[in-house]
C-alpha cells in the first residue's frame, strides 16, 4: 500500500466522521445539550489526526513492513472501523466528537452498547493499532496509542460523570 493510499484510507473516513459529528453537534445543542467543562476534546482534536500523521512519517522514514504485517494491520483497522461505525450508527444524531448530554435523553443500550460501555473508543484504539501495524511504526505507533489512551481514559471519566453513570 502506498503512502498516499494509506493516508487516504485514514483521513477520508476521518473527514466524513468530522462532518457527521459537526452536524450532530449542532442538532444536540439545539436540543439543549450540555457540554462538561473538563472534557479533553481540544487535546483529542489535535492528537487523533496527529497520531496517524506521526505513523505515516515513520513509514516514510523507516520503509514499509512485510506484507503479512500490513495485512494484519489492515484487518485490525477494518474491524475497528466497523465497530466504530456500528456505534456511530447506533447513536445516530447523538454521536459527536464532543461529550454532549441532552437532559432527560435516554441512555443508549442497544447495538454495541449492549456489550461494551464505550465501543467507539475501542474502535479508535483499534484504528491506532491497525495503522501502527500497516505503517510499521515501531516508535510512533505505541507512543501515540499510549498517549491517546491516556486521553481516552480521562474522556471516559468525563463522559460517565456527564451521563450520571456510576462506575
Amino acid at each position: 500500500m502506498t503512502l498516499t493510499l494509506l493516508a487516504l484510507t485514514i483521513y477520508a473516513p476521518m473527514l466524513l466522521e468530522a462532518i457527521r459529528a459537526a452536524r450532530n453537534e449542532r442538532a444536540q445543542f439545539a436540543r439543549g445539550a450540555i457540554e462538561p467543562a473538563d472534557d479533553v476534546y481540544r487535546q483529542m482534536q489535535v492528537m487523533y489526526p496527529g497520531a496517524f500523521a506521526a505513523m505515516l512519517l515513520e513509514l516514510a522514514w523507516r520503509g514499509r513492513p512485510s506484507d503479512e504485517v500490513i495485512a494484519a494491520g489492515a484487518a485490525v483497522f477494518a474491524f475497528a472501523k466497523a465497530l466504530k461505525w456500528w456505534a456511530i450508527l447506533t447513536l445516530g444524531p447523538a454521536w459527536t466528537f464532543r461529550v454532549l448530554v441532552v437532559p432527560r435523553a435516554p441512555l443508549v443500550t442497544r447495538g454495541p452498547y449492549r456489550f461494551l460501555r464505550h465501543p467507539n473508543y475501542v474502535g479508535v484504539v483499534g484504528e491506532l493499532v491497525g495503522v501502527a501495524l500497516m505503517t510499521g511504526a515501531l516508535v510512533a505507533g505505541p507512543t501515540a496509542t499510549l498517549l491517546f489512551g491516556v486521553l481516552l481514559k480521562k474522556r471516559r471519566g468525563v463522559e460517565d460523570r456527564a451521563l450520571g453513570r456510576s462506575l
